[in-house]
């Protein structure tokens, strides 16, 4: 450096290698110098002991030192430094510095190269083959050297350089490459000796690189002026349109604009200012460096432009830095006014859409007259929804207050549409007050119609009250009215039309009741006439109506009476030719009746009378029954006007004790009567004439059997039935003298009712009595007959039968005899022996 003795000081403690290499450099380099007064040194600290070399030596580099190694060396070391580097001066730089900036720019173009020091940055000898190539490169082929050979590159370069550039060999390539850190002052004195070797080529460089460097100094004042001129002029320009943008305090409508705002700022910010901050900083520093280079230069000052000076700029960016101070903070206030306006302005859409699907429909809802049609109970329920209604209408007062509190906010905080929040909140006022006057409006329709309703109401309870029992006194008067009656007297007729003129009576009052409740009715349709109130035309009480009421008066008053009256004045008529007809027929069965009853008595007087013959009861009885065969026609005319009656339906006769059946059976029981009385008579006569039995024996029967016969006759006209039942016969038997055990009783019953009827007929007991008392023919004496007929065959012929019997007698006998059976008997031969069994009930014939 530049005080030789300090690097001295410091290196009285020499390291070895670094030792051997300073004195072989120097010997050297003292050689180099001495070569010129044809001497050299062998010892650097011997051969300078005498003076005489060194003063040979001084002549060439004018110094001397003592014999001391250490500070021959130093000395040697100032000499070099004094005379060989102390003069190398490459630019602004000399010395050490300057060879160090000779050889990085010497070496700056090769590859493997880089020039920091003296010491490691040349161990590899491609650095002094670089500076030996740059200004000689036919001496040296760079491409062909290699990193990895450092000895072999600096002996390239240390034998090149003492042939071809007379620089000696100072330095041992294997030191070099074996010291980890180079002696620099050897290094150094070895690399002056290039720059001394080839700065006579460099003289024109030189001098070409001073007046470039004049001329360089010029044109880069030159272009620092220019660049000054337009770096302020850009940057006026760019703070000129910056004031009124940052100026610009003009808020926008909707926060996404204002964000945008905020984000350019921030963008000025971060992005655009800090280049112009360093615009305008490095504007000061470039005008300052300007200022002294043209005063070091020897140069007049620079004037900028007007208005350009640093000053103008300065006072330029004072006013930006003071429009803009205050611009984030209004863009932040701004921004939190339109977050709390957008807030504001969500919450007022929210809370009008919420009121508005509330209110939606409810006008129509409340100006509707539904009431005007519904019933009382209908009426109340409409009061009772409408007061729920009215609640929830006073619950929404808070809503409705709330979106014009925050209408007035908008329009405070001067939202950017306010005019459509004034315009939906005016509307929902309005219809706010729409609302409160329509509900109190049906409010009072309501309890105007609920009153009315209430009287309506009375009406229809008190219509009620009355309609149902006079509809009921109609219906039981309907039903008397409409009643079938059947009377079968005049008297009875009588009483009806009597009754149903009391039932008149009272119509002219019922009517007064019917008009009663028209008028009810006709007061309902006047107030829902004058009120215009729609009636349902249904009573809540009662199903009837007025037209019911009406209709059914009609139907009593004007169909079912007139018929009424009709029916009995019909049934009146009716009754009288029924009472025409009862006594002509009562006038006939009057006589009719006493008259079969006489016949009756007459006929069983003659049929019991012992007094005369059976002859002379026939004759009588036959005389009987011709009148009574002639007494017929009577009992036919009797008959029509008794079919009169029943077609008429008349069944009883206060008149007669006699009906139709009476007579009836009274007649055919005469019939019968006459008939079994002239039969019994004839059976009588066959009797006594077949068995003997006389007339005295005969009425003692009869006298016993009357006595006995105690069975009432079913026939009112017949005292006696002509029957004796078990018992009556028993004790007749027993009245006779006949000793009755229950055995023989019982056989005597089979025989007198062998049907088991349970009586005893007059016959009947002839039959037993005469049985008891005479001889009658017998199976066997009938056979015996038969067999003489046959001629003592058991069998009879067709041909004997017709000839011995009367023909009638002999087809009887025909017909119901069976075929012999018999070996010997011819064709068409007849059983006479069953046949005859069969006469007398032994077997079927």
């Amino acid at each position: 450096g530049d005080h030789p003795e300090e690097d001295w000081d410091r290196d009285l403690l020499l390291d070895p290698a670094w030792e051997k290499q300073q004195r072989k450099t120097f010997t050297a380099w003292c050689n180099s110098h001495l070569r010129k007064a044809g001497t050299q040194i062998e010892n650097i600290e011997e051969d300078f002991r005498n003076g005489l070399k060194l003063m040979l030596l001084l002549e060439v580099i004018s110094e001397i030192v003592d014999g001391n190694v250490k500070m021959t060396l130093g000395m040697i070391w100032t000499i070099i430094l004094r005379f060989a580097i102390q003069d190398i001066s490459v630019e602004e730089t000399s010395a050490k510095e300057g060879l160090l900036l000779w050889c990085q720019r010497k070496t700056a173009p090769y590859r493997n190269v880089n020039v920091q020091n003296f010491h490691i940055s040349w161990k590899d000898g491609l650095a002094l083959c670089a500076l030996i190539h740059r200004h000689r490169p036919d001496l040296i082929d760079y491409s062909k050297l290699r990193k990895d050979d450092p000895i072999g590159n600096l002996n390239t370069a240390f034998e090149v350089a003492e042939k071809y550039l007379d620089i000696p060999k100072m330095l041992d390539a294997e030191d070099i490459v074996n010291t980890p850190k180079p002696d620099e002052k050897a290094i150094m004195t070895y690399v002056s000796c290039f720059y001394h070797a080839f700065a006579g080529a460099e003289q024109a460089e030189t001098a070409a690189n001073r007046i470039c460097k004049v001329l360089a100094v010029n044109q880069e004042n030159e272009k620092l002026m220019e660049e000054y001129e337009k770096l302020a002029s850009e940057l006026l320009e760019w703070i000129r349109r910056t004031i009124p943008w940052l100026e610009n305090r003009v808020a926008e409508q909707t926060m996404r604009a204002m964000q945008q705002k905020l984000e350019d700022f921030r963008d000025y910010r971060r992005v655009h200012k800090p280049p112009r901050v360093q615009e305008k900083c490095q504007l000061e520093i470039n005008f300052n460096t300007l200022q002294t280079k043209l005063r070091l230069s020897n140069r007049p000052a620079f004037m900028p432009s007007e208005g350009k000076m640093v000053s103008d700029i300065a006072n330029a960016w004072k006013g930006l830095e003071q429009v803009e101070k205050g611009y984030e903070e209004w863009l932040l206030t701004e921004i939190r006014r339109l977050e709390r306006l957008d807030h504001l302005a969500e919450k007022f859409k929210q809370k009008c859409a919420m009121h508005e699907a509330w209110t939606a429909g409810k006008e129509d809802l409340l100006s509707q007259k539904d009431y005007e049609s519904a019933s009382l109970m209908e009426i109340r329920a409409l009061m009772r929804k409408h007061e729920a209604f009215e609640s929830d209408l006073a619950a929404h007062q808070d809503r409705v207050e709330q979106i014009a509190a925050i209408a007035q906010e908008l329009n405070e905080l001067d939202y950017h549409d306010a005019a459509t929040v004034n315009t939906r909140c005016q509307g929902i006022c309005d219809q706010w007050d729409n609302l409160g006057t329509l509900t109190q409006k049906r409010r009072d329709s309501l309890e105007r119609v609920e009153k009315l309703w209430e009287t309506i109401d009375q009406l229809y309870l008190e219509f009620a009250k009355r309609a149902a029992p006079f509809n009921n006194w109609m219906d039981g008067a309907m039903e008397d009215l409409q009643d079938m009656f059947i009377v079968h007297s005049i008297e009875e007729i009588q009483s009806l039309i009597t009754a149903h003129d009391q039932f008149k009576a009272t119509l002219p009052e019922a009517d007064k009741e019917r008009m009663a409740t028209l008028g009810i009715h006709n007061e309902i349709l006047k107030i829902a006439q004058t009120y215009g109130i729609k009636l349902s035309g249904i009573n809540p009480y009662t199903n009837l109506s007025l037209q019911d009421i009406s209709t059914k008066w009609d139907t009593v008053s004007q169909h079912f009476v007139p018929l009424r009256d009709q029916m009995l004045q019909e049934e009146v008529a009716r009754q009288q030719a029924n009472e025409r007809l009862r006594r002509q027929f009562a006038a006939q069965a009057n006589i009719i009746g006493p008259w079969i009853q006489t016949k009756m008595e007459e006929i069983s007087h003659v049929s019991v009378d012992i007094a005369g013959s059976l002859e002379e009861q026939m004759n009588s009885l036959k005389q009987y029954e011709q009148n009574i065969i002639n007494y017929k026609s009577n009992i036919d005319k009797l008959e029509g006007d008794h079919q009169l009656i029943q077609e008429s339906l008349i069944f009883d006769n206060k008149h007669t004790n006699y009906t139709m059946e009476h007579i009836r059976v009274g007649w055919e029981q005469l019939l019968t009567t006459i008939a079994r009385t002239i039969n019994e008579v004839e059976n009588q006569i066959l009797t006594r004439d077949a068995k003997g039995i006389s007339q005295e024996q005969l009425n003692e029967f009869r006298a016993s059997f009357n006595h006995f016969d105690r069975i009432p006759c079913a026939v009112p006209l017949q005292k006696r039935n002509g029957m004796m039942d078990p018992d009556d016969f028993r004790a007749c038997l027993i009245s006779m003298g006949y000793d009755l055990g229950e055995v023989e009783f019982a056989r005597i019953m089979t025989l007198v009712d062998p049907n088991n009827t349970g009586v005893v007929t007059f016959q009947a007991f002839i039959d037993f009595m005469t049985r008891e008392t005479a001889e009658t023919d017998t199976a066997e004496q009938v056979m015996a007959s038969f067999k003489i007929l046959a001629s003592d065959k058991n069998y009879i012929t067709v041909e004997e039968l017709r000839r011995e019997l009367p023909p009638e007698q002999a087809e009887y006998c025909i017909t119901r005899m069976t075929r012999y059976a018999g070996p010997d008997s011819p064709p068409g031969a007849l059983d006479y022996i069953s046949f005859s069994s069969a006469l007398y009930g032994e077997s079927d014939l």
